[in-house]
Formats: structure tokens, C-alpha cells, sequence
């Protein structure tokens, strides 16, 4: 399938304005740790993806990663493309959790054609509503939720996107999609499985009792 079939309102637009995007759009296949986006002054362009998984981030004065969320296939980024968003001021990273395959859409056509096109202005508000949506969740987690919590909700949410309960991820990538610090999973990970929610190995964690560990990222 081609962009069209991949971009969620591609049926509201003209005939003129789906051909401009789809002939303007270059499909990218990009690997696993690959960082596509974030570097100051740089301005990627928008993001479809069309398979793999890719990571939104932001970066601390400390040098400390927080994710803010991730896309999947079928999602649309706008942060890849801040330098037709004034009002954002702060550099948004886009990384490959896993090896995929995107397109990226020039940011000047992007931005004429939405000078132009209701239909598609009113699509970027949403998406950046859904955004903000995600960012203010993020920040709840962050100031109300317990880490034994957030650290118990990741795991169950990256064993059901993964579709197995042996995560290959270290210490140090955990900690940067929670904003935590090594030292604290490391110690909350011993914690969860010395009460035997999960196996520890190097540069792997095993659920091994996924209904416990659920039970404790809702309580």
C-alpha cells in the first residue's frame, strides 16, 4: 500500500491535495537506534509511519531522556517538523525503537498546503491535542504515580506492543523511557523480582507473572 492508503485523512482531501502529499512524501528505511530527529535547528520534515516503532523524547538540562510517547504504524509527527510550529521552542527527539520504514514529508510543502487546506489545519490541531493529551498524562504519571507503578505499567505495555514477556532492554533504556535513573530500576527491578514478577538477565527482563504485575501498575 502506498502513502495514501496509510494517511488517516486522505479521503477528505482533494484529488490535487492527495497527489501533492503523496508525490511529495519520501519513504525512509530507518534502523533500529536510529535518531531521525532533534538535532537544534534541524528541521526533518513530518512523519507517517508505515511500519516499526519509533520514540518521542525530550532531553533534561542533566542529560536525562524522558519520553513523552510513541509511534506506530499509521501514526503521524509533527515535533520531526517544530519549524512550522512557532510556539515550540524546545527540541522534540524521534528515535527508532525498532527497525522501520517511514515517510517524511518536506515541511514547506506541508505548511503551504495546510495555509490552504481546512481539512488538513483542522487535522494538525487534532494531532496536536492528542499530543498535549500525552504530554499532560506523562506529567500525572511523573508527579503522582509511584515508580514500583510506572516501572510495573512499561513492562506489561512494551510486553503486549512486543507480543512476548522477554524484553530485551537494559537497565539504562528503561530508565531513559521513565526519566528515572539507572540506579532506581536496578533496585526496583531486584525488588519486583525478589517478589517474583520478574527474571532479571543481562540486557533482558522476563515477566514471569504478568497478572501480579498488572494487578500492581493498576492499583
Amino acid at each position: 500500500m502506498g502513502f495514501s492508503e496509510y494517511f488517516p485523512i486522505s479521503g477528505k482531501l482533494s484529488d490535487a491535495e492527495r497527489k501533492k502529499l503523496e508525490s511529495s512524501a519520501v519513504l525512509k528505511k530507518i534502523s533500529k537506534g536510529s535518531v531521525i530527529s532533534g538535532v537544534s535547528g534541524e528541521c526533518t520534515g513530518l512523519i507517517l509511519v508505515k511500519s516499526g516503532r519509533l520514540r518521542a523524547y525530550i532531553n533534561s538540562d542533566q542529560g536525562r531522556e524522558v519520553t513523552l510517547y510513541h509511534l506506530l504504524e499509521r501514526d503521524f509527527c509533527l515535533f520531526s517538523a517544530s519549524c512550522i510550529m512557532k510556539s515550540v521552542q524546545f527540541d522534540v527527539f524521534i528515535s527508532a525503537v525498532a527497525d522501520s520504514e517511514i515517510w517524511v514529508i518536506p515541511a514547506e510543502i506541508y505548511k503551504e498546503m495546510m495555509s490552504r487546506s481546512a481539512v488538513l489545519a483542522n487535522y494538525t490541531a487534532e494531532i496536536m491535542g492528542m499530543r498535549f493529551t500525552d504530554v499532560m498524562w506523562l506529567v500525572e504519571q511523573i508527579l503522582w504515580k509511584s515508580f514500583d507503578r510506572r516501572l510495573a505499567s512499561f513492562l506489561c505495555d512494551e510486553a503486549e506492543a512486543e507480543s512476548t514477556d522477554r524484553l530485551k532492554m537494559t537497565h539504562e533504556q528503561i530508565a531513559a523511557n521513565l526519566g528515572s535513573a539507572r540506579e532506581v530500576v536496578t533496585r526496583m527491578l531486584k525488588y519486583f523480582q525478589e517478589e517474583g514478577l520478574v527474571s532479571v538477565y543481562r540486557g533482558m527482563i522476563e515477566i514471569t507473572d504478568k497478572k501480579r504485575l498488572a494487578s500492581l501498575a493498576e492499583s
